[in-house]
């Protein structure tokens, strides 16, 4: 039985509960891909554990200080890093050096947080084909909902000529409030971060920069482009006024923060904004802090997917969904290798 080695970079919610489900899932791993997953290493920003034979969740309460940084995960020898570490798409910071130094090792990726994907996304990507590493990012790209897979998997082969999301929850969720609870947007942040379901600073959320940031994966990762942020228009929900909300009602049109992509004549354009729908458009019955997919095709026509999971936990399991990819291709490739069938 083959042995895999994980290290996990970034420890906090989303690193334990991703550490959690590993865990539960190891026989699924043995039974299914031969395949013994032993978690080397954990780290957060000051401190660490790592352990060759393998670490168990109960060790895990206390970490030590120190060890941390790119150099202990590269020293932990993992086969596969999972990267859950803060995001900021400006800096690419703090999971732009692990990435970083593990596809320079030729280390499988797997990347959760969004900034380093959208700073030097072009670098990364010419980095794991240099080596020959396996980078995913399901986790960065809506979790839950299948976005990246939907281009990777069940398109291909299809020209995209357009994409349109419902891409951030909390953004949802507070829309929603604005228009059935006849709350301003102001109220409405206050309860979200009463109850948990908006951050202390939300601005990435309701300026439209994580929309921006997932529709730029999709775009570079997804469709081979080669967008900055620069290129895009992007606009959030911290304008919307009281006349705004009155005039959607009277017209009955639902109003959504959208990511939208269209390409044409081998141009691609992007944008993050508010577009309404009437409630025939499935877009329109996306509520509460659900997300949704449009991606419009030459081939196969429009093909819609919703998603919703409780977090961290989807995030994660969007994160191992990406193992079993990167396990099952490294099968494959081994039995080529040896000149067996496949």
């Amino acid at each position: 039985m083959r042995v895999i080695r994980i290290a996990i970079a970034g420890f906090g919610g989303v690193g334990r509960a991703t550490a959690n489900l590993l865990f539960s899932r190891r026989d699924r791993y043995r039974q299914l891909y031969g395949a013994e997953i032993r978690l080397v290493a954990v780290c957060g920003s000051r401190s660490g554990l790592a352990d060759p034979e393998g670490l168990e969740m109960e060790r895990l309460k206390a970490l030590e200080p120190g060890l941390t940084g790119p150099a202990f995960i590269e020293a932990s020898d993992a086969d596969i890093l999972i990267e859950a570490g803060p995001s900021d798409f400006r800096t690419g910071g703090p999971g732009l050096a692990y990435i970083r130094s593990a596809l320079s090792a030729g280390r499988d990726s797997i990347v959760i947080s969004k900034g380093a994907l959208v700073h030097s996304g072009p670098e990364l990507r010419a980095l794991a084909r240099s080596t020959g590493a396996i980078l995913k990012l399901s986790g960065a790209a809506a979790a839950a909902l299948p976005t990246i897979d939907l281009l990777e998997y069940s398109l291909k082969g299809c020209e995209v000529l357009e994409i349109e999301g419902v891409l951030n929850a909390t953004t949802n969720y507070l829309l929603d409030a604005m228009m059935n609870q006849n709350l301003g947007f102001g109220e409405a942040l206050v309860r979200a971060q009463a109850g948990g379901f908006a951050e202390a600073d939300p601005r990435n959320d309701t300026e439209g920069w994580d929309t921006a940031s997932k529709l730029l994966i999709l775009a570079n990762f997804g469709l081979d482009a080669d967008l900055t942020m620069d290129d895009l228009v992007v606009e959030g929900i911290g304008s919307i006024a009281a006349h705004d909300i009155a005039r959607w009602r009277k017209q009955r049109l639902v109003p959504k923060l959208v990511g939208n992509l269209v390409r044409t004549d081998g141009v691609t354009r992007a944008a993050v904004g508010i577009r309404t729908y009437p409630p025939s458009d499935p877009l329109a019955h996306v509520s509460g802090k659900n997300k949704a997919i449009r991606i419009t095709t030459d081939a196969m026509g429009e093909t819609i997917a919703f998603g919703s999971g409780k977090e961290p936990f989807a995030t994660a399991a969007a994160a191992l969904k990406d193992l079993e990819h990167i396990l099952t291709a490294r099968a494959v490739q081994a039995t080529y290798s040896s000149g067996g069938e496949p």
